[in-house]
């Protein structure tokens, strides 16, 4: 039977819970230190620094990053080296690792080795390969490592699961996530102001003369990320899969292209579609003008659609005439708070937390297919586990 309003409500018991900083002893703040300073890393710091934790210590390859840092945790001593960050501060109790996908699994062994949780970035891997094996060393170690896909933290998103695994929808037979957006420009090359570490930012990529284009928009070059595909895919594929009940896709085909981001080695254009048991996804990335929402996922139901998107989700029942009228529908956003709040009581009660590393592979897994579709422009199947065939 369909779920009611008066249904709906009582699943709020099922939401995460959600305990304030405040609740624990003076002594028990949380120190930890943020590695990759940018745009995002900043973002996060004051997210954790405003549920109480405290920043002691910051790393970055460019130096303008470390100022801006530093101004949100004055007293944080600086680094350029996140190895000499680790080795010397023993009494961390957390990194936040915010660096491009080529880093995050170098950074996450780090801690892993200085034995520190970690609130990690997305997408979780730069390969399939580094998926399995990031995996196996979060297992192997005693560590809580927190994925930074705040949408399993979001009370909201709960609840439309709940929906959705109530029937409300009936069979769902497609679901279209989509990234609607109209930002992109062509690739600054310019100098950069202020010193960055450019053999640092390359790590184990290819050695080559310094592009600041490369730094400033490393996402958008396959030495270094896998451009939107895995970078918003992997949010969005991860609540289709959550939703569904399935895990990493059978397979992927995809096409796309660059339309404005010229000097991008990534589609900033691009359609995937993923095969699932009795289920297909089709995932788009596109410029649409501004009556769109950013993102949205769109479960296709016989008894019922369900829009997601970033002001919360909205049912529709009508069999034939569309009245607009929601049967269900919430206005909520998707708080990041949440997601860092739920690491944070993890590392007090050793619990495994909302976003585990398992679940951050199998959402990445997806989107790393289909980039191999799109480049090898053919099908590219999934099996034995992480295992590619054409």
């Amino acid at each position: 039977m369909p779920a009611t309003r008066r249904d709906v409500l009582k699943t709020v018991a099922a939401a995460p819970l959600f305990i304030p900083a405040s609740a624990f002893g003076a002594n028990d703040k949380i120190n930890y230190a943020c590695i990759a300073t940018g745009g995002r890393g900043r973002y996060l710091m004051g997210k954790f620094n405003a549920l109480g934790a405290a920043c002691t210590a910051i790393c970055d390859v460019y130096e303008p990053n470390l100022e801006k840092a530093a101004e949100l945790a004055p007293g944080a001593k600086r680094y350029g080296d996140y190895e000499e960050l680790l080795a010397s501060h023993k009494d961390l109790d957390a990194v936040v690792l915010a660096g491009p996908d080529h880093h995050h699994w170098p950074m996450l062994r780090a801690a892993l080795k200085a034995k520190k949780d970690a609130y990690a970035e997305k997408p979780l891997s730069y390969s399939l390969e580094e998926s399995q094996t990031m995996v196996g060393a979060v297992k192997a170690s005693k560590q809580i490592v927190q994925v930074g896909m705040q949408r399993r933290s979001a009370p909201a998103i709960h609840k439309a699961k709940k929906l959705v695994e109530d029937g409300v929808l009936g069979q769902v037979t497609v679901v279209k996530p989509q990234w609607h957006w109209n930002v992109a420009q062509p690739l600054d090359n310019s100098p950069l102001p202020g010193k960055l570490d450019w053999k640092r930012f390359l790590g184990s990529a290819k050695q080559r003369d310094v592009e600041p284009m490369r730094f400033r928009r490393w996402r958008y070059f396959f030495d270094y990320a896998g451009g939107n595909m895995t970078d918003q895919g992997t949010h969005l594929m991860d609540v289709v899969q959550w939703f569904t009940g399935n895990g990493a896709p059978r397979s992927a085909v995809a096409q796309g292209y660059v339309a404005k981001m010229k000097g991008s080695e990534h589609p900033d254009v691009f359609s995937a579609v993923f095969e699932y048991p009795g289920l297909i996804v089709n995932w788009t990335l596109d410029y649409a003008n501004s009556y769109q929402n950013g993102w949205s996922i769109t479960f296709l139901g016989d008894k019922g659609t369900m829009i997601l998107d970033e002001e919360g989700y909205r049912v529709y029942a009508e069999p034939w005439k569309p009245t607009n009228t929601p049967i269900f529908e919430e206005k909520a956003p998707v708080p990041v708070e949440a997601h860092i709040q739920n690491f944070m009581d993890c590392i007090k009660s050793r619990q495994q937390p909302n976003c585990t590393v398992e679940i951050a592979a199998a959402a990445v897994a997806g989107p790393h297919l289909a980039n191999l579709a799109m480049f090898q422009g053919r099908k590219v199947r999934l099996e034995n586990g992480m295992q590619v065939s054409g």
